[in-house]
């Protein structure tokens, strides 16, 4: 529901008017009234904050992942997202340690970040991000593999808690030689020919596995499974931050990314293992940029290697008195592929896929229990109906897990997301709708729709249908 300080504005934002988000439950009033209230002050306090004497870029820019123009000394930027969301009742013939609450419930999360980036000097930046984040997951961030709300964290918080979220050195190398031979600047880079090198704080899919039209919760698709390759492990702590180094070659329409970082030193935990010489994760992306009759796209082959102090399915099954122990933990690897592709078809119409592949031996360690994804959607903007600033998109997703992981949770194994206590195995399956609604300059809201078959991958469970409200401002 939508509340405001006056009943003739409806869902506007205008004057004085501040959006509260709660929902009715019996004499229950339970209120987002507070992170509502923090993206007005932030409204009308700041206008937007950026290096002096350096005119706008050409089109809005990620302070955590965009360079500023070469005369543009700093920026800053400011982001925050409240998203409610709600799982309605539904059939279940039982449920376990990590079983998405069947009764039906509602959970918020609130985000707000301010980053920066300043320019060292030419070449060199410096990008920083403190966040504060507070809120919980349906079922405590469970239930499901392709978790349905992007900003929700393993470890949930009833106040706000804050952390420095990044914190990196970035440096642009140019390579010379000009543009590539045949390159297509409408296709990527424009043909430049660069090394860029980040050291330092960073979450790693700031560097890997971007795509156009599914990869930000706070304004595109909110499943975890459309954000990343759900099938890739990807190193970080619990809230999605590690430590490491990454390179970029940049050529022209081609882009070859490499990286190594930290692993968590428990499963999906906050504190790294410092062992790094047996605890590490190895990442590589290869990137073809490319125009189709006009219309850009790309191309993108992913693989990964992780190794972490880890179990053993196999060897869990084993010993299945202490099948949630996970059997006896050791330096072990994982590796694991993906494909990544973004196509734009016509100028305001997109379409996306994403297939990934993991070996399924082992625990999972960082992100989410899936061996096997499959994702797909189309992202709409509203130029036909005279609202080319708001996005609609639909999306379906389909994952899967190895057969000896199968068994693990049949046996009463746990994972991160999901775990039963007895498993009668389909492929989860989900559909997610989403339309982006720009309110006004700086905010937009969202309603959301997900439907989930096969929850955690048990037929004896589900079908779900969850409905989420995100409001999302950004300066």
């Amino acid at each position: 529901m939508l509340w405001g300080n006056s009943c003739g504005m409806g869902n506007r934002v205008a004057g004085n008017y501040v959006f509260i988000i709660g929902k009715r439950t019996g004499r229950r009033m339970i209120w987002f009234g507070w992170p509502g209230a923090i993206l007005f002050l932030v409204a009308m306090a700041v206008p937007g904050a950026r290096g002096q004497d350096s005119p706008p870029p050409d089109q809005p820019q990620d302070a955590t992942n965009s360079r500023p123009p070469d005369d543009q000394r700093w920026n800053l930027h400011f982001q925050s997202t409240v998203l409610g969301q709600w799982a309605a009742p539904f059939p279940a013939e039982y449920s376990g340690g990590n079983s998405l609450e069947p009764h039906g419930e509602v959970k918020d999360t609130f985000s707000f970040d301010v980053t920066t980036s300043i320019r060292l000097w030419r070449g060199g930046e410096f990008f920083a991000d403190v966040l504060t984040w507070q809120g919980y997951g349906l079922s405590k961030t469970t239930g499901l593999a392709g978790f349905p709300n992007g900003e929700a964290y393993r470890l949930g918080k009833t106040y706000p808690d804050v952390i420095v979220a990044r914190g990196y050195l970035r440096e642009t190398v140019p390579l010379g030689g000009g543009p590539s031979p045949g390159a297509d600047p409408k296709a990527g880079s424009g043909g430049q020919r660069r090394l860029i090198l980040s050291v330092g704080h960073i979450p790693v899919v700031d560097v890997f596995d971007k795509n156009a039209y599914a990869n930000d919760p706070r304004t595109q698709f909110m499943n975890w499974a459309f954000v990343n390759n759900a099938a890739w492990d990807y190193p970080a702590n619990s809230l999605g931050f590690s430590n490491g180094v990454s390179a970029e070659f940049d050529l022209g329409s081609w882009t070859a990314r490499t990286g190594i970082f930290q692993d968590s030193q428990f499963a999906n935990a906050l504190r790294m293992d410092w062992n790094l010489l047996h605890a590490w994760s190895l990442a590589g992306e290869l990137e073809k940029r490319h125009s189709f009759r006009g219309h850009p796209g790309a191309a993108r082959l992913f693989g990964y290697e992780t190794k972490a102090h880890m179990g053993n399915y196999q060897e869990s099954l084993s010993d299945p008195q202490n099948i949630y122990a996970n059997g006896q933990l050791g330096y072990r690897s994982k590796y694991g592929f993906g494909i990544n592709l973004e196509q734009e078809v016509q100028k305001d119409l997109g379409a996306f896929v994403r297939l990934g592949w993991s070996d399924g031996k082992n625990q999972t360690w960082e992100f989410t229990d899936v061996d096997r994804t499959a994702t797909a959607g189309v992202s709409l903007k509203g130029t036909r109906w005279r609202h080319a600033e708001d996005t609609v998109g639909l999306g379906v997703i389909v994952n899967g897990i190895s057969a000896v992981h199968r068994q693990f949770l049949a046996a009463g194994g746990l994972g991160i997301t999901v775990g039963d206590g007895a498993l009668d195995y389909r492929s989860e399956r989900m559909v997610e709708a989403y339309y982006n609604w720009r309110v006004a300059k700086h905010f937009q809201l969202t309603p959301d729709y997900q439907f989930a078959q096969n929850p955690a991958y048990n037929h004896a469970r589900g079908p779900v249908n969850i409905f989420a409200l995100r409001l999302h401002t950004e300066f």
